[in-house]
């Protein structure tokens, strides 16, 4: 009786890319396709666009996730190789990630609930800068921010937007959060907080008839918020895989020194 191989059964997932197309194409051929649903693993195959998509896709189902790059971003995927993909498996390293859940509540008193694996932000919708106020576990420590935004930040999102904005960049194991904001206009010289990932970060638009905000969980939008509830969710963990010594932690680490 032959003994299963770890992660026998593989569930490919490409994006619209030729070259994504290519590789599942060939990747197929090699080692079969299986539905995600009856699958040990989801391979994805693209960029880090598709790694955030399939991750959506699959936050409820315990699955693990190990992404080839073979897009144009590829910070969350591993090298591309058609060889030896179960050895690849077997041997790849678990990174767990808990996503942030999003409560925004807008003009009209309607609540939306999203999750975020990168960032929850909020952006000003016309040219006048947002007014937010900014209180953490229940206690106010920012009466007024006025900046185009600001957006909250999971180890795995620090270095999307956020480092873009000039944010940290935590380790992928940090109980941390960043909160960072976008082009601060008042106070000037803010540069933002981390702060533990137990925290309960909420973020009142001040003067939102005038100052309209919108609030973005990764790429799920609610436009004129007044109110922004933000938490990292543990009842929720995502697991990834990576070769090696091409882990998220090295990853992050190399990136703060540039290369």
């Amino acid at each position: 009786m032959t003994t299963p191989k770890p992660f026998d059964r593989i569930a490919f997932v490409a994006s619209a890319s030729a070259e994504a197309q290519e590789a599942l194409a060939h990747l197929v051929v090699l080692y079969g396709n299986h539905d995600p649903s009856n699958a040990d693993v989801v391979v994805a195959l693209g960029g880090d666009g598709l790694m955030l998509q399939t991750l959506h896709q699959q936050m409820h189902s315990g699955k693990p996730i190990y992404g080839m790059h073979r897009g144009t971003v590829g910070f969350l995927m591993n090298e591309f190789s058609t060889h030896d993909l179960h050895e690849r498996l077997a041997a790849a390293r678990e990174t767990l990630i808990n996503p942030l859940l999003m409560r925004a509540t807008d003009i009209h008193g309607a609540v939306h609930l999203h999750h975020a694996i990168n960032e929850v932000a909020l952006f000003r919708q016309t040219h006048q800068a947002a007014r937010l106020r900014i209180l953490i576990d229940e206690h106010e420590r920012m009466p007024e921010l006025a900046a185009d935004g600001i957006l909250v930040a999971t180890p795995a999102g620090s270095t999307a937007y956020n480092l873009s904005a000039q944010g940290p960049i935590l380790p992928i194991n940090a109980a941390l959060l960043a909160l960072t904001p976008i082009s601060p206009f008042r106070p000037r010289r803010w540069r933002g907080a981390l702060l533990p990932n137990t925290a309960f970060v909420v973020i009142e638009v001040l003067e939102g008839d005038k100052r309209p905000v919108a609030a973005v969980a990764d790429h799920d939008e609610a436009r004129d918020v007044r109110r922004v509830e933000v938490l990292s969710d543990k009842t929720i963990s995502m697991r990834m895989l990576f070769d090696p010594g091409h882990s998220l932690d090295e990853r992050i680490v190399r990136e703060q020194f540039g290369y």
